[in-house]
């Protein structure tokens, strides 16, 4: 089994990596505390058409494979989970569905501006009593002459207030629940469409959560994105996809912290001597490592099955289970080797400890990865 990356996806993770250094790097910390969107550095790494890294080149992407997004993902993290938390749903949740299913105008005036960085994207799935039981829904789009018009309130959406256009997920037509599950393409402007309250986070918390209203809003019935009712069936491959980059977000946090307790403790010293050499701190130097490399093999595993075309629903899911559980454990336990100075935010693990959180919940609970990965391996045959 061959674990070596290729000297395409190598001279991708050195170019990723510069460009950061270079241009988000500097204003990581400033991003977490002033709570802002950054849009000049989202149009500067856009313009360098990192965002259109999934999509192919016929469209003006860069037509690279799972891994290569994987990489992406993990770099932007380990600088900034504010900045890769809105870059990562640019790179797929807010512009996969458009990619996929909108007219060729509709990807030429958004898709192609949008992997440039000049337009952004989001998507809308969950609600104020909705999360992860998307059959509970209470978005309808109903059917009106040429058209749908949508009415429902969305919560928690990524970029919503700076989004230029939203994926929304809406039940249509006669049926309910899951069977009616439609996604619709909303553009900025849209009569009945606007933006609610602004939810104040602890984590990525330069890249905004909020409110999205739809009050009778009408669009038009080329903004039906794929077919109607036929949301779950898409979904399917899509979430393996988000899960692998939740989990490489977990792994690019928890590479940094690791990276920042290891420095401390060299550092440091105590007794006459640096911290790294007491046994305790080893002992979480030693735990935290073996825990990162197991989340690497994990993730990237599950990114090489995605791009073999091979089956992932439940790879992804333990992926991102495993990723994001062991970003806690390792932030945490980089706080704690800072001593008092893990709570300063003079150090980036004051930051990180709070970013950590975010990964817990994106892309879904932990608790729902695991009742996912228990069903997938009881309806299916013994692990080989």
């Amino acid at each position: 089994m061959d674990f070596d990356l290729t000297k395409e996806q190598v001279f991708f993770r050195e170019n990723i990596r510069r460009a950061l250094r270079e241009v988000l790097s500097p204003h990581a910390a400033a991003i977490d505390k002033e709570d802002r969107f950054p849009r000049e550095l989202f149009e500067e790494i856009g313009r360098l058409g990192y965002f259109g890294i999934r999509y192919p080149q016929e469209v003006g992407g860069m037509g690279g494979d799972c891994i290569t997004f994987t990489i992406l993902a993990e770099e932007i993290a380990k600088v900034s989970m504010s900045f890769a938390a809105a870059a990562t749903m640019q790179c797929l949740m807010g512009t996969d569905f458009i990619h996929r299913f909108g007219t060729k105008e509709q990807k030429e005036r958004l898709l192609v501006p949008a992997m440039g960085g000049q337009k952004i994207g989001t998507i809308a799935f969950t609600e104020p009593d909705c999360g992860s039981d998307l059959g509970a829904m209470r978005t309808m789009a109903h059917r009106d002459g040429e058209g749908y018009i949508l009415k429902g309130r969305k919560l928690w959406i990524t970029s919503g207030d700076v989004a230029d256009f939203v994926t929304v997920a809406a039940l249509a037509g006669p049926s309910k629940g899951l069977k009616g599950l439609t996604f619709f393409l909303v553009e900025k402007g849209t009569h009945g469409f606007s933006v609610g309250q602004k939810i104040e986070k602890m984590s990525a918390r330069g890249a905004p959560a909020v409110e999205l209203i739809f009050d009778e809003c009408r669009i038009p019935k080329e903004n039906l994105l794929g077919e109607e009712g036929k949301g779950l069936k898409y979904l399917e491959s899509f979430l393996s996809e988000v899960r692998i980059m939740i989990a490489a977000l977990g792994l690019g946090l928890a590479k940094s912290s690791y990276d920042a307790g290891l420095k401390y403790a060299r550092g440091r010293e105590a007794f006459g001597r640096p911290i790294a050499n007491f046994q305790l701190i080893q002992d979480k130097i030693a735990e935290m490592e073996t825990r990162i490399r197991s989340a690497w093999l994990l993730t990237y595993y599950a990114a090489w099955l995605k791009d073999k075309g091979l089956a992932v629903k439940k790879e992804s899911a333990i992926a991102k289970l495993f990723s994001t559980e062991t970003a806690c454990y390792v932030v945490d336990q980089a706080a704690r080797i800072h001593g008092a100075y893990g709570i300063a935010v003079e150090y980036p693990a004051e930051r990180y400890y709070r970013d950590a959180r975010f990964l817990l919940y994106a892309g879904g609970t932990s608790e729902v990865m695991k009742t996912l990965i228990a069903k997938e391996s009881t309806q299916h045959k013994a692990m080989e």
